[in-house]
């Protein structure tokens, strides 16, 4: 018989490190954290992962708890506080960011677990910083108390600092042949990771693959799915024990959103790089003026800060809508239904698409020694969104073509 190890030990209400910190103390935490995250920018890069002193400040802020439960000691915020943190982070260091809101976001999926599963893993302190990996599905064999769960999983961001690890694993019976597919919740521990992680850009995510070999996870750690494959329109509810309709929506719009913020906030930082160039070089034509008094460069400016701007509204917007919709579902009234979330999934993927064109812009008009020089932060944020944009939930062609199938009844 498989053992099945303890539950861990938790009392009925966790309160989280400081009770009444509000919203907008926690934003103005990540604006004064910016200096130390363009500071240390290179050193991620270069060392494959998040700082441990940039991590730590992470944690000390509260960033991690900013979606997490108030019962299991997390601050409960909403999806615009998030989205604005996650932005003013990215800003700072789109490698940081991203793997901030790619383990922070992830309560979401915490919440598909059972009560005692959910117990377990924020266990007595609420330390919960959870990536996830979804490609390919692993493998879950049945047995007493669980499930036998092997697989490689490719690109768990921020697996360095993390505490847990969910993915998705196909249950095979004993034919070989899949009867069904759950969420798989790892403690850290229980797998292992495979140091692959060697690309162009957001090298400093230390986005490696994991591997769990025959390892147990209890039944408490494990959720059911409606299917293999991303997560968008694949998660079933979990039980009704938190009183709040964000941990029952639709979640892959809040995904997709994900990681707009964390371009919008590198294309606002990118913003931020380039007026400094425009205000302390001159252009190499004649008449030799500053940059910044060139109609021209003024021009580009202009039409980057315009892009920017803009998608900071469609994103937020999509985070009012997120939880609107949210709420009347929760509440009883209209479904968060796919077509919905496809829609606000498209209103971000779109703003993505107005933070390249931004940061496209500043990368051209800041010139070959701002932008194309080893080490130059201008073209690090260009390497590190175009990496982005390769994400397979953050394709918007697949979205629009998705999103009129559904519209006109066909399956997506």
């Amino acid at each position: 018989m498989t053992p099945v190890l303890p539950l861990k030990t938790l009392s009925p209400h966790l309160a989280p490190p400081e009770p009444d910190l509000t919203p907008q103390e926690m934003i103005a935490r990540a604006i004064a954290l910016r200096p130390l995250l363009r500071a240390k920018q290179a050193e991620c890069e270069a060392g494959g992962k998040v700082p441990d002193d940039v991590n730590d400040a992470l944690v000390k802020a509260g960033f991690y708890r900013i979606m997490q439960p108030r019962l299991f000691g997390g601050y409960e915020f909403d999806a615009v506080t998030f989205y604005k943190v996650m932005m003013e982070v990215s800003r700072g260091c789109s490698e940081t960011g991203w793997v901030l809101a790619l383990t922070a976001g992830h309560p979401l999926l915490a919440a598909f677990f059972s009560k005692e599963g959910q117990q377990d893993v924020y266990g007595a302190d609420g330390e919960f910083r959870c990536p996830a990996g979804f490609n390919p599905p692993g493998t879950a064999v049945a047995v007493d108390g669980g499930y036998r769960v092997s697989g490689s999983w490719v690109s768990a961001s921020g697996i360095d600092h993390a505490t847990h690890f969910i993915t998705q694993a196909g249950i095979i019976d004993d034919a070989g042949h899949v009867t069904g597919s759950i969420f798989v919740m790892f403690q850290r521990g229980e797998y292992s990771t495979l140091d692959d992680w060697h690309v162009m850009g957001m090298q400093g995510t230390g986005s490696k693959s994991v591997v769990a070999k025959d390892q147990f996870v209890p039944s408490r750690r494990v959720a059911k799915t409606k299917g293999v494959g991303l997560v968008t329109a694949v998660s079933i509810p979990g039980p009704r024990i938190h009183d709040n309709g964000i941990y029952y929506g639709r979640i892959g719009a809040f995904f997709a959103a994900e990681g707009t913020a964390v371009a919008v906030g590198a294309a606002r930082g990118a913003l931020d790089l380039f007026e400094e160039v425009l205000r302390t070089k001159k252009q190499t034509q004649r008449p030799q003026m500053e940059r910044d008094k060139d109609p021209e460069y003024q021009a580009h400016y202009g039409r980057a800060l315009s892009l920017v701007s803009t998608a900071e509204a469609a994103l937020l917007r999509q985070g009012e809508e997120y939880m609107e919709y949210c709420r009347e579902e929760f509440s009883g009234g209209q479904p968060f239904d796919l077509e919905r979330e496809q829609r606000l999934s498209m209103i971000v993927m779109h703003a993505i698409q107005m933070a390249w064109d931004a940061i496209d812009i500043v990368f051209r008009a800041a010139g070959t020694s701002a932008s194309v020089k080893h080490g130059q932060p201008i073209g690090r944020i260009f390497r590190n969104i175009a990496a982005i944009r390769t994400h397979p939930i953050l394709q918007l062609a697949r979205v629009e073509l998705n999103a009129a199938r559904t519209r006109f009844g066909i399956v997506p």
